[in-house]
Order: structure tokens, then sequence, then C-alpha cells
């Protein structure tokens, strides 16, 4: 205990000695030694963000656009506490601080609020859009329900959008070409249509081939094939009015995700030819396609689209009423191999339907004496349909529970056994014999073991939510500013459940009921009791009768009964094999923050702040634990954290240096987490929490042709109670930094510019329980490999361009110069069958821009 009081006391100490992160960056202005000032509305005003008493980093589109960034994983190598894993676009993880929201299930609460223009899209399958003809990102940490709604548990993303201007023409386009077919075409318009009223079209279209090759054929695997457009129109009637509606979409239908194994070689699944090697990024050979809806190819097929509008009055020179209405909806749809291995022991698809909707009103005030604030109301409804169905080959399967994928004795053949034999007599009926199986009924079984066996779980949810909340700031003179927010939310929910297996029972799953039957008589027969030795009777003639059963041809069909109940495998189905049953759920609850700031002049601040932040409770349910049982709903508590934060901002060097720190303690109480219960994911409490650390970022505008900037976090977040005491949170590297540089060398009619970046982050660990073999225990095959985690690494780009006074510029980009080797992620949906997966990152990629702009 006194080391960490001492490692806290050490961590605020470093506030009066070093300037640490979330400057706002900005580009250079005609006189190059002084850094233009991004105007921020992370407290829901306009203000310089010297003034915002918390940390926050704002980029600006043009900043962006200079570093290469398309998307939030890009952005979030440049923003200190920020880390953003996309593995699929319907599967992203966004991170700060170590808190982690990428549940894609549709009762789970997200805990990182993505926004456009103030809208929330935080629901993971919807969140991932592309950045393309922005205004700037503004990334808030800590907690910030108050400012931006009930989803901030630990920080805020909004991005803001250009806006349709009516005071002139505008435009541009880009067109680019890369290695793996890169391809990438971007255009924008903006076009007065009178003197109130303007639009603005604007639009991307990217592709790029996979960088894991399809050893079995196809497609390769992490491609990219993205559409999005957009369109905005603007009415201003006069100075104090205007309304701006806003249409967004977007397409992704890249390849397959390269879920792959690495302790066993891709290979021929017909012959066992071995095709490849081992190593993440080597090609790989999944099963290509499944017979779930009819039959689909690896793949993701995803549609996201909304309607924003957002208007704004001013009653008075001190008196605004905004108002914010929204319409979003995605549908989302990804197939893939979750095993790993080129045997078809396991399919799924994840399918992710969301319908939203939402209001708020804002009346802000500010007459420029010592007191101004806003109070608002809003409304968010949510519809959130959420399924996964599986395919297995119940005889892979069997093998796999066997621990003979690796070859038996007598077959020699290397690594994986090849199908035809892995389904022959020889390797399962002695699998049969060890389930106690006569050997007159394992021919019957053997052939009732099903190649395609599927099951399914559907989840939805409806949820009202109701907010009320205000902010007041109290300036008692020019240097001192404290402040006061309180946001109340309350929360109706329903859930609904069903399960249910579409092709027959599982007669894999009926010999696992069988093992369960053997263990109950040998615990009865160990008791020795007339009692316990009458019960152990029934349960034989039971277990006798199940054995021929499963041996009669068609058992996967058989009609269900007392004695032959429709067994599932990793689902067991609901009532009826498919019925639903429901749950409410109401809950409400308070978010607040204090803030203080000092002005040290107009161009330095301290600052202290202290927030509570909520995730509300999560109504999670689960499959049943018997065939044509009742789910299992289970309600998870609010998960709380106290939060705080002291901080530094400065401007420095006649404006030319811009500095800004933080040192920052949480304590979290019913930390929900996520663990993995065979091939589902459940929410749990995990109990107590913290994290610690801080943040650092500047940007130094050193002469008239050369900007520097960098960033530096360090996070140290761990478990304090519970099964995952003192393990890391998961995708939370404890150090992670950049460092870039403008170099601009002017010359007749124009100027080349040279900008090099380097991003590195530390050790991280995949998942909560840090791939301990002790927490593994209970999965259908326990996974004993300790491998699932990233040791650190660093990637090296570079961007070089010539930039035209006339308007247009030509750029070539290498991202990943030096071709490291890194996962992008490991363990999923397969470590729950003793086959983790895993994902390489991107290789060495590069290729050429073309811009031009009037």
């Amino acid at each position: 205990m006194l080391n960490r009081l001492n490692t806290r006391a050490i961590l605020m100490g470093a506030v009066a000695t070093c300037a640490i992160a979330t400057a706002a960056q900005a580009q250079v202005q005609e006189d190059p030694t002084q850094l233009e000032e991004v105007i921020v509305t992370a407290q829901l005003r306009a203000q310089d963000p010297i003034e915002v008493p918390f940390a926050l980093t704002a980029y600006n589109g043009e900043f962006l656009d200079g570093l290469g960034v398309q998307d939030f994983e890009e952005l979030s190598a440049f923003v200190p506490g920020l880390v953003v894993q996309n593995q699929s676009p319907n599967n992203p993880g966004f991170v700060i601080r170590g808190i982690t929201s990428d549940s894609t299930g549709a009762a789970d609460e997200p805990r990182v609020s993505i926004y456009q223009d103030g809208v929330s899209i935080s629901r993971a399958p919807g969140a991932y859009v592309e950045l393309f003809d922005i205004e700037r990102v503004e990334v808030a940490k800590g907690p910030q329900s108050t400012l931006y709604g009930r989803g901030a548990l630990i920080g805020a993303v909004n991005v803001i959008q250009n806006k349709a201007d009516i005071d002139g023409y505008e435009g541009e386009v880009r067109i680019g070409l890369g290695n793996f077919d890169y391809r990438l075409g971007e255009i924008m318009l903006n076009a007065p249509i009178t003197d109130s009223l303007a639009i603005r079209l604007a639009g991307r279209v990217k592709y790029r081939e996979g960088y894991v090759d399809n050893l079995a054929g196809g497609a390769a695997y992490n491609g990219v094939d993205t559409q999005a457009y957009r369109a905005l129109l603007a009415f201003e009637p006069n100075d104090r009015f205007r309304v701006d509606v806003i249409g967004n979409y977007q397409t992704d239908q890249p390849s397959g995700v390269s879920f792959r194994s690495i302790a066993y070689n891709p290979q021929d699944p017909l012959t066992g030819a071995v095709l490849g090697g081992r190593e993440p990024g080597d090609g790989a050979a999944l099963t290509p396609r499944t017979s779930i809806d009819g039959g689909r190819d690896l793949g993701i097929d995803r549609e996201v689209w909304g309607v924003t509008g957002l208007a704004r009055y001013d009653l008075s020179d001190s008196l605004t009423l905004s108002s914010t209405t929204a319409y979003r909806t995605f549908e989302t749809s990804e197939a893939f191999d979750p095993d790993g291995i080129s045997l078809p022991l396991l399919f799924g698809i994840g399918n992710s339907d969301g319908e939203q909707w939402s209001q708020e009103f804002r009346l802000n005030w500010d007459n420029g004496g010592p007191l101004s604030g806003f109070v608002g109301v809003g409304y968010f409804r949510e519809d959130n349909v959420s399924d996964a169905p599986i395919e297995i080959d119940e005889r892979v399967a069997l093998a796999q529970l066997a621990g003979l994928l690796d070859g038996v004795p007598g077959v020699a053949l290397p690594n994986a056994l090849p199908l035809p034999v892995l389904t022959s007599a020889p390797v399962i009926d002695p699998i049969l014999a060890s389930f106690g199986i006569p050997s007159a009924l394992r021919p019957g079984i053997r052939s009732n073991l099903k190649a395609s066996h599927i099951e399914t779980s559907v989840t939805e949810t409806e949820l009202d939510s109701f907010d009320i909340f205000g902010d007041l700031t109290w300036k008692p003179t020019d240097q001192w500013e404290f402040a006061a927010g309180v946001r109340y939310t309350r929360d109706e929910k329903t859930t609904a459940f069903s399960s249910s297996v579409l092709n027959g029972r599982s007669v894999l799953g009926g010999l696992l009921g069988l093992q369960q039957v053997q263990a109950q008589i040998a615990a009865l027969v160990a008791q020795g009791t007339p009692a316990a030795l009458a019960q152990a009777a029934q349960l034989s003639a039971f277990a006798n009768g199940l054995v021929v059963q499963l041996a009669t041809p068609g058992a996967a069909n058989a009609p269900a009964s007392a004695t032959f109940p429709l067994f599932g495998l990793t689902f067991q189905p609901t009532a009826g094999n498919g019925g639903v049953s429901t749950r409410d759920l109401e809950d409400d609850g308070f978010t607040w923050r204090l803030t203080g700031r000092y002005a040290i002049n107009p161009d330095a601040s301290l600052y202290a702040t202290y927030a509570r932040g909520r995730r509300p409770a999560v109504l999670a349910a689960g499959v049943p634990t018997t065939p044509f049982g009742a789910p299992v709903f289970n309600e998870v508590e609010e998960e709380t954290v106290d939060s705080y934060e002291a901080g530094f901002k400065t401007v420095l060097a006649d404006g030319a240096l811009r500095l800004d720190g933080a040192v920052f303690f949480y304590d979290y109480q019913n930390f929900q987490t996520t663990i993995q219960v065979g091939t589902q994911f459940i929410t749990t409490n995990a109990g107590e929490a913290e994290s610690y650390g801080f943040e650092t970022q500047a940007v130094w505008s050193a002469t008239d042709n050369l900007d520097l900037y960098g960033t530096y976090g360090y996070n140290h977040s761990r478990f304090q109670a519970g099964i995952f005491d003192g393990n890391r949170f998961r995708l939370s590297p404890d150090h992670k930094f950049s460092l870039g540089a403008l170099w601009a060398l002017p010359v007749e009619g124009g100027r080349f510019e040279v900008q090099p970046t380097y991003t590195w982050q530390s050790e991280v660990f995949f998942d909560n329980d840090n791939d301990r073999t002790d927490l593994q225990t209970n999965n259908f095959v326990p996974d004993t490999a300790v491998d699932e985690r990233q040791d650190d690494y660093g990637l090296l780009n570079v961007r070089v361009r010539y930039v035209s006074d006339a308007g247009w510029s030509v750029e070539g980009f290498m991202d990943n110069v030096l071709d490291e080797e890194f996962l992008k992620d490991a363990g999923n949906t397969g470590d729950g069958l003793g086959l983790p997966t895993f994902i390489a990152g991107e290789p060495q990629t590069f290729g050429i821009n073309f811009t031009a702009s009037y």
C-alpha cells in the first residue's frame, strides 16, 4: 500500500515539473513561429483548449490529413491515453485510459462515448466511421457523462464534421494508389444556393486487398472495401438562427478476418498437405463457407446511415437555445472461422441490427458576468437485435475434445489429421469407447455425428433513456474559475432472449450429456446407500436408453422426449426450441463533476477536477443450462468510478510552443467485465479496480519551416479484487508515445514537405484474464499456452509531398516502413475451444496520393 501511495504522490508532483498531455494541435499560420488556436466545444461552448479544465486532445482536419489519418485506429496512435483496435469495422475496440468498449451484444452498455457532431454512435457495430472532410476531432479524457451523456464512463470521442458554408464555393478531389491494390477516391463540393442556404457533398471510396494470403483460394484476408458519403445542408437566414442537416451513409464489405491458429500449420483439409507456416502473418487456409442462412462466404457486410438535425437560436445576446435531433440505423453481419484451423470445426456469423433516435434541447447562458452555464433535457431510444448462429462439425469437435487433432498413435501424419482420416472409424470409435459406448452401437453413433450442426441464440433489447443535466461556472475573479455539473439519467430496459437448434439435436451434445449422467452415477455408487444405489440404477437405465437412441438412424431429428431431449452443443434451446423470454430492468442514477481552474496568465493555467462516472446496470441474458430450460438473466449492477485529475496547460515562446499535462487516479467499484463461457461472452461483476498515470503532449513550431510534436502516456490499470486480482486491463499498454515532425522547404511555385512519425507502445494483453492458464480451466478445452499478448513495438511512417501554390499536391507515403510484425488481437472465440486465434497487424504499405482543391 505504501508503494502505491508513493507512486501516486510522485505522479501528482510531476505536474509541477513537466507539462503533460493533450495539447490542441494546430497548423502554422502566416507567421510560421506561432500556432493557430483551435477552438473546441468539449464543454458545450466555444473555448480555447487552455480554458478547458480536464485533459482534452483536439486535432483539426488539416493536421490529420497531413498525417494520413483516415480512421479511429490511425488517430489513436497520436492521442495519449487512447487505443483503438480495428479488428474489423464490425467489431472495433475503443480504449481510454485502460477502459475498453467493444462489446457487440445487444444488451451490453458502451463505456466510451463516440459521437458525430454531438450524436452518440457508441454501439460498437455502428461506431467505426471514416474520418474525411472533418473540421476537428476532440478526445475528452475522464468521466464526461455530465457533458456527453450516459455512456461516457471514462471519456468521449467527438467527430465534428465540416458543415456547409454559405459564404463561397469550395471543392477538392483526391486520388490514391498503392500496394495491395490500394485505391482511394475522395471528393468534396461546397456550394451556396442562396444568400442563406448552402449544400456540401463529400465522399470517400477506399479499397485494399488483404495482407494475409488465402491459401485455400479466394480473397486474401483483412482487406478493406469501404464507401462513405455525406450530404449537408445549412440554412442561416440571419446571425441569430442556423439549422444544419447532415446525412451520413457508409457501407463496408471487406474480406474475412484472419482468425488463425499458430499451433497448426494451414493444410488442405482433405489431404493433410501442409500449405504454409504458423506465424500470424503467414498465409491461412480457413473454412471458406458455411451452410448457415442458406450459405455464406467469409467476410463482412455492414451498412450504417443516419440523419442529424442541428439547430441554434440566439434568444438574446446571453441566451442560446440548441436542439440536436438524430435518427441512426446499422445492419452488420460478419461471417468468420473462429477456430483458426483448416478443418471445419466451427464457423460463426455475428449479426447486429440497431436503430436509434435521440432528441436533446439545451439552453446556454452567458451575459459576461461571473456566472454562466447551461441546462438541458434529452431522450434516447434504442432497439437492438444481435444473433450468433454457429455451425459445428461434430466429428472434428469430438476429436478436439479428445485432444486428437495433433494425430493419434499409429497414424504418421504431420500436425492436424485430414478430414477423411479424422472422421473414420479407427479415430472415432476409440473415443466413443471412452464414453462407455458398446462396440455394437459405435457405428450407429459415428454415422449420426453431424458434419453440420447449426444452433443460434438471439438477444433483443429496447431502451428508453431520459436525461436532465446542468452545469454552472462561477468566475469570481479574472484568474479563478469553478464549475459544477450534474446529470440524472433514468433507463427503462427490456431484454428478450431465445436460443434454438436449427437442424436437429446435437448428437455430440447428447454424448456430453451422457458423460454428466455417468459422473452422477459414479458419485451415487460411491455413496453406497440404498437410496443412492436405487437412484443410480434409474440413471443407468436412462443412460443405456440414451445410448441406444443416439445410435438409432436419424437420431438428430427424432422427436424430443423426456428420455431423449433436444440437445444443443454450445447453446441449449429455450422452451419449444426458440421460445422467447423477456425481463425488464429500471435503472437510474446521478453523475457529476467539480472543477477548479487558476489562470496564471492568459497563456497558462492550472486545474483540478473530481468526477463521478457511471456505467448503467446491465441486464445480460444467457442460454439455458438444460434443453428447453429457462434462459439465465443476470442483472449486473452499475459500475462507478471516482476520478481525480490535476493538470497544467500553457503556451510559451510567444505562441510557438504549446504544452499541456495531466495526472489522474481512478477508483472503480463493481467493475463490469466480459468473460467467455464456451463460445458465449457474458458480462459480470469483477469487483474493484484502479488506474493511475499521466499523459503529455507538446507541439513546437521550432523554426519558420519546422514543426515538432510528440505525445506520451503512462497508464497503470489493474484489477484489485476477484479472480482477476492483479491483472492488467486488456488492450491497455502501460506506456505509449508518438513523435513527429513536419519540415517544409519552400521552392519556386510551392514547397516540399517531409513528415516522419514514429509511434510506440509497451506490452498489452488481449483479455482481462491475461492468458493465465488457471483462469481458462472452464473452457471446452483448457488453453495451456501463454501466448496471447503483444510485446512492445513501434511503427515508423513517412510522408513526402509537394504542395503547389496553384492548389494541388502530390504525396508519396509509406506506413510501417520497417515492416514490423505485430499482433492486432489474440484469443477470441476459439479460445474457449482450446484454439486461440491470432490476427496479424498491417505490414509495410506504400502509395501515392494526388489532391487538387479550389
